[in-house]
């Protein structure tokens, strides 16, 4: 039975599961939606959507030095208990999401932390886009907001395909409920900060010259 992206969307719904666990629970059970429902509660993934309501102010802040100084990461992940905190596992996926952070260079945590005046931006740039495309004007929308789904994925980290290979290509937020379920806590990852050697400098020197030139503008004036 061919599983289309229909029914990995309302598996998705259905129990919160990541994209790519509902995929497999689906490609596992034969496209029978209760038996892939069953799949994914018989190792604890379905459980981890229920849990985004609990406290959850445990956990590690935890930092990520690369290129020999040149880039650096500081992330929180929260956890409900010191005693997961602790755990193998728990400290792993920090470390994998100070990597990623320090990979892929997202811009926020979520697509809810994106500020409203750099959504309608972008949405707007899409639909310029689409409108040179010369498709009818009632599917520009659609289209706006498929590039707005790709946008997502690259710039907010929960939506990100991990950069490690043995991932499969399971996002953060896939990795994240599936320890969730592993270890029957909420899993949140609160906030990060990317610093780069020299980020910005090179405005800064832009703006300066510009400056100056107007200021020898004015005395030659």
């Amino acid at each position: 039975m061919a599983i289309t992206a229909q029914d990995v969307k309302e598996l998705r719904d259905a129990t919160g599961a990541g994209m790519m666990d509902c995929k497999k629970a689906l490609g596992e059970s034969g496209g029978d939606f209760e038996k892939a429902v069953l799949w994914l509660r018989e190792r604890g993934i379905a459980k981890a959507a229920k849990r985004q309501d609990r406290a959850a102010s445990e956990g590690a802040v935890a930092s990520y030095i690369h290129m020999g100084g040149k880039v650096g990461v500081l992330v929180e992940v929260n956890c409900e208990t010191d005693f997961v905190a602790r755990g193998a596992e728990f400290q792993t996926f920090v470390k994998d999401v100070c990597l990623q952070v320090c990979s892929a260079a997202p811009r926020w945590v979520r697509r809810e932390d994106v500020t409203p005046d750099e959504l309608v931006a972008e949405k707007a740039l899409y639909m310029q886009q689409a409108r040179e495309t010369g498709k009818p004007e009632q599917i520009l929308e659609k289209i706006a907001q498929g590039k707005l789904g790709k946008w997502y994925s690259e710039v907010c980290l929960l939506e990100q395909p991990s950069v490690k290979p043995e991932h499969d290509g399971k996002t953060i937020q896939d990795l994240m409920i599936q320890l969730s379920g592993k270890c029957g806590e909420k899993i949140d990852v609160r906030r990060f900060v990317r610093f780069e050697l020299g980020e910005g400098i090179e405005k800064k020197q832009s703006n300066l010259a510009e400056e100056v030139a107007a200021e020898l503008a004015k005395v030659q004036g």
